[in-house]
């Protein structure tokens, strides 16, 4: 894992992420090449000045869309094809028309369509090879890293109850280490009962990182052992963290009132406050100009289905900073009439709320884009 933005991000990720730049970079050159050869393009030289920035472009629009679609989320279903192929198809659409958008309002940076066709192609066709080279590489045994887990009790059965692959994405826990007086409430069968040194053990198993879910650390806590541990250069995490790294949720019945004080995430310098809020608004500008056309024919679909009628903008009152109440906005997605008597209900499995503009939207979430406007 590696600490990005104070986020963790697993490394195999980030190097998939920069890989794929590489390719989308790569990719419009070697399509102009292609369509020129063909004699399909518009005669343009391989001129790498005349090349860059429209290189760019492409890179930019494209891993931009990808990353929308959700396609660097950890928790996507990887084992599943189909998804992956949904998403990237209709990414790189995405992107198509986006690229069209920005050649059109600035035709000084305009490359051809079968350039254009061709780059396509050629990044669809080295992203999905590079994806099958990632999941049969970074889900490996060899690649896992190996987690010794310090304690039997509650907070070790949280560990134990991630069953989904994406939970324990990248690690294999090797075993659950007992600790004297405390109640066991993991497998027998993964328990550690007895070692005679937590240091030798970590050697002979090759132990990577270690996790403390003790319940009660005034019982036999071993902090000597686990300090000599961290000395040799071990990684030790809290069950909370371990979890929210590896979740991405934070459990509350894992975190102590010191937790919310000295965690760093807290931290605020009025230069980074106002810098992120330039950001934020260049940022949201940029993107409803970019996705102008793509809301124009999500909000019309909307319209048409409801019989040309109906909200198309569906409001939720949400608590921000402060406890101070605002409007989420999203493109809706379900029925007028999906929240009967005003009371909102949890979205299900194949639910029958959704409508058909819904179920395209939600998956490549465009339904989130009117939020651009809550960041203004």
């Amino acid at each position: 894992m590696v600490r990005l933005f104070r986020h963790y991000v697993p490394g195999s990720f980030l190097l998939l992420f920069i890989i794929e730049s590489l390719i989308l970079f790569s990719a419009l050159g070697l399509g102009v090449e292609v369509s020129t050869y063909f004699g399909l393009g518009a005669g343009q030289q391989f001129d790498f000045e005349w090349l860059l920035p429209r290189s760019i472009l492409f890179t930019a629009i494209n891993i931009g869309c990808m990353t929308f679609a959700g396609l660097y989320w950890r928790h996507r279903k990887e084992s599943e094809w189909l998804d992956f192929g949904v998403r990237i198809i209709g990414s790189l659409a995405l992107g198509m028309m986006l690229l069209a958008l920005s050649f059109y309002s600035y035709p000084q940076i305009s490359v051809d369509r079968s350039s254009i066709f061709f780059a396509i192609w050629i990044s669809l066709v080295l992203i999905t090879l590079g994806r099958l080279l990632h999941y049969a590489i970074s889900d490996h045994e060899a690649s896992r890293r190996r987690i010794l887990v310090i304690g039997t009790g509650s907070k070790a059965q949280m560990i134990e109850q991630q069953k989904r692959r994406s939970d324990l994405y990248g690690v294999k826990i090797v075993g659950f280490l007992h600790i004297p007086g405390e109640i066991s409430k993991v497998s027998k069968e993964r328990i550690v009962s007895s070692i005679s040194s937590l240091k030798s053990y970590v050697e002979e198993n090759t132990i990577d990182e270690i996790v403390v879910a003790v319940d009660d650390r005034r019982k036999s806590f071993p902090v000597d052992e686990i300090l000599e541990c961290k000395m040799d250069g071990l990684i030790i995490y809290e069950a909370g963290d371990f979890i929210e790294r590896q979740v991405k949720k934070i459990r509350l019945d894992t975190l102590h009132p010191s937790s919310m004080i000295f965690s760093d995430g807290y931290s605020r310098a009025v230069m980074n406050t106002f810098g992120k809020r330039v950001f934020d608004v260049v940022a949201s500008v940029v993107m409803m100009i970019l996705s102008l056309p793509v809301m124009a024919l999500t909000a019309l679909s909307i319209w048409l289905e409801a019989g040309c009628k109906g909200s198309i903008i569906y409001k939720q009152e949400r608590v921000g900073q402060y406890g101070k109440p605002f409007n989420l906005f999203k493109f809706r997605s379900m029925r007028e009439d999906a929240e009967k008597e005003g009371v909102a209900q949890w979205a299900k499995v194949d639910d029958d709320r959704i409508t058909k503009n819904g179920k395209i939207i939600r998956l490549f979430r465009i339904d989130e884009l009117p939020q651009l406007f809550n960041v203004l």
